[in-house]
């Protein structure tokens, strides 16, 4: 599976050198999801993460990402929240094509992140499953409604924990430190953020309810 990526973006990069588009092209290379659980060895592994695939751990959602525009996108290295979901409203600003009407984007326009430098439009993340919150982000800090019984599992098990879940991610990147206990304020911060929110979502019937 590399070797089969490693040729074909090869060969999409070749392909935008040989007809001029090199420097007019944005391109990003990223994944949707961490190492699949249920393959064990052979999924993947998501190092010092939590879990992967089919978890809201940040080994299932936290991936890497290679951005790539010469001249345009200067060389970094970022830790910034962007999601999959800003793609396409950046990609319309980029295109200087306004967002259509009476439609509310997920996502947000990250072209300022990517191309002058500017920290992340996010700071906020909600990760849902279904109709279902499972969690909630705000800066380095992450909150969990829900959690998952048992991720090896054929089907998805979801289940309430016992006691708070609140993790430090600048600090606890493995979310092994539950600290809760030690920041009320923040879980309530981060309750209200997600109450917030919920109320300006329309929930609409989802195939994953039925899984």
């Amino acid at each position: 599976m590399v070797e089969e990526i490693d040729w074909s973006v090869g060969e999409i990069l070749r392909t935008l050198r040989e007809n001029g588009l090199d420097e007019n092209t944005f391109v990003i290379f990223t994944s949707d999801n961490g190492p699949w659980l249920t393959e064990f060895e052979d999924g993947g592994s998501a190092g010092p993460l939590k879990d992967g695939k089919g978890t809201w751990w940040e080994g299932g959602f936290r991936v890497p990402a290679i951005v790539r525009m010469p001249g345009k996108v200067k060389p970094s290295i970022q830790n910034d929240i962007v999601a999959s979901m800003d793609l396409f409203p950046t990609f319309l600003h980029m295109a200087g094509i306004p967002t259509p009407q009476g439609v509310v984007l997920d996502g947000v326009d990250q072209s300022s992140f990517f191309f002058e430098e500017a920290g992340s439009a996010r700071d906020e993340m909600f990760y849902w499953w279904g109709s279902e919150l499972m969690a909630v982000r705000k800066g380095p800090w992450k909150y969990y409604f829900k959690t998952i019984k048992d991720q090896y599992l054929p089907t998805v098990q979801i289940e309430t924990p016992e006691t708070p879940l609140l993790y430090n991610l600048e600090t606890d990147i493995s979310e092994k430190f539950n600290k809760a206990n030690a920041h009320p304020e923040i879980v309530r911060q981060l309750m209200d953020l997600a109450e917030e929110h919920k109320r300006n979502m329309v929930i609409k019937p989802s195939v994953c309810d039925q899984i």
